[in-house]
């Protein structure tokens, strides 16, 4: 078996380690949200369609979703600094190129890069938390992350609004790209100055067939829960979801042939075996159900029902993310006493919360904007508590020599439960709305959350016994 040898890094120093890494984590986190806010002007600047502008957002997240778990195994064989200097020199050079775009086809190629290399970046910020906090001081590294994801939302809607208003330099929209480039520059002098060197795994290579069929499966199921309400949900859209299910079942075949040849499948199979684990990746998937799709629900209802302005929406929001900050930071010292019954108690704080927004929504023509954050943080501060330990508790079993592939699983997750929630409970939304009721549509989508929600908490209920 082969042996991870890292360079040792005294306790001090870790944390730089840790600043540097989930400084790329803000720096991803930013993009998606700071995107959303600047597509109405790259629309109009580019002259790009509306299926154009939808790809732009969605083309991204198919990019990392598909990439996510060969990036993270590259991470495994190549060691997780090397591996994180490249996606982030990647994801800043792939920035660069979306600020110079001249048009949407060019736009979406470019984000489609973003979201490649994006792929190669972020794994390795799991992995080397998993690696280097092993100890008493996990929780709180792992709480230091979930205020980064917290923080990242809450500057990607401030940050946006400002580029795109400021116009800095005659650049408009291209300055939300152009910002990604400076950043990436100093993290990786950071990361290359300061993070622990693993050497190359001897005797081992990336699982090539693997990735191409893994990359196969998981667009064929990605790709309709994002495109389908375009076409109408046609007959053919469950056709291509069905084959990427079958592809799916061939790749993990494919990995136990490559592991019985005595190759180094792109997923280390024994976490398939391992029941905490998945029964943890169930639990990611349900609550990342409830995440996206709750946004975009309560931004439509907003704008759409309530006429509240965009900026003004956006804003809205912005306590919620503070609020989700503080959660993060009293989850972790939470965890390190009561463990994974923290992240239920979130859950439970989540379900209220959607409960006060339907009470709020059937009491009140036209709730002001105050109002609509005030509940809105109750939502904020559970979820919190969820996202913080939820991907230190799901890894915890999880060996280093796999930790690249655990992170990249989760990641892979992540994204599939959020395409699947936008997509699900997008529809019913939409699809209420349009009936002529807004305020059903809303309360429609919070049994859906609430469902999604109290099924997270049962398999995370269900993890902790298998731990």
């Amino acid at each position: 078996m082969h042996q991870i040898v890292t360079t040792p890094v005294d306790s001090s120093r870790r944390w730089w380690v840790l600043a540097t890494v989930v400084a790329a984590q803000f720096m991803f986190g930013v993009d998606a949200f700071i995107v959303n806010v600047a597509i109405p002007t790259m629309a109009v600047e580019l002259h790009a369609s509306a299926a154009q502008i939808e790809a732009v957002l969605a083309i991204y997240l198919i990019g990392y979703a598909t990439l996510v778990v060969t990036g993270g195994r590259l991470g495994d064989i190549y060691g997780t600094r090397n591996v994180f200097v490249a996606g982030v020199a990647g994801f800043s050079l792939a920035s660069l190129w979306c600020g110079l775009a001249q048009s949407g086809p060019e736009l979406i190629i470019a984000r489609l890069a973003q979201g490649a290399t994006a792929a190669l970046m972020v794994p390795q910020v799991l992995a080397t938390l998993h690696l280097l906090f092993a100890d008493s001081a996990r929780a709180r590294a792992f709480g230091i992350y979930g205020i980064v994801l917290g923080l990242a939302g809450a500057a990607g809607f401030l940050l946006g609004g400002v580029l795109v208003t400021l116009d800095l330099a005659g650049l408009g929209w291209r300055a939300v790209f152009f910002v990604n480039v400076p950043f990436g520059i100093a993290i990786i002098a950071a990361a290359l100055r300061i993070m622990p060197t693993v050497p190359r795994r001897a005797g081992t290579r990336l699982d090539i067939p693997g990735a191409v069929v893994l990359f196969a499966g998981l667009l064929c199921l990605i790709g309709p829960l994002l495109f389908g309400h375009d076409v109408h949900w046609s007959a053919w859209i469950w056709l291509v979801m069905a084959g990427g299910v079958a592809i799916i079942a061939a790749f993990v075949r494919l990995e136990r042939m490559v592991a019985r040849r005595g190759g180094m499948p792109l997923i280390d199979l024994a976490l398939l075996a391992d029941s905490a684990f998945m029964r943890g990746l169930v639990a990611v998937f349900f609550f990342f159900f409830a995440n996206l799709s709750f946004y975009l629900v309560m931004t439509m209802f907003m704008q759409n029902a309530l006429h509240i302005p965009p900026l003004q929406a956006g804003l809205v929001f912005v306590p919620l993310a503070l609020t989700f900050v503080v959660a993060s930071r009293h989850s972790g010292a939470r965890a390190k006493h009561r463990g994974t019954l923290v992240l239920i108690e979130g859950c439970a704080l989540q379900i209220i919360g959607l409960a006060a927004i339907g009470a709020m929504a059937s009491l009140i023509e036209a709730p002001f904007a105050l109002l609509l954050a005030s509940v809105l943080m109750i939502f904020g501060y559970g979820q919190g508590l969820v996202m913080a330990p939820l991907s230190s508790a799901v890894l915890s079993t999880v060996k280093p020599a796999s930790a690249g592939a655990g992170s990249g699983m989760y990641g892979t997750t992540t994204q599939i439960g959020n395409a699947a929630g936008v997509a699900a409970i997008g529809a019913v939304f939409f699809a209420i709305e349009a009936a002529g009721s807004a305020r059903l549509a809303l309360h429609a989508a919070c049994a859906l959350f609430g469902l999604s929600i109290i099924i997270c908490a049962a398999f995370l209920s269900w993890m902790r016994r298998a731990t």
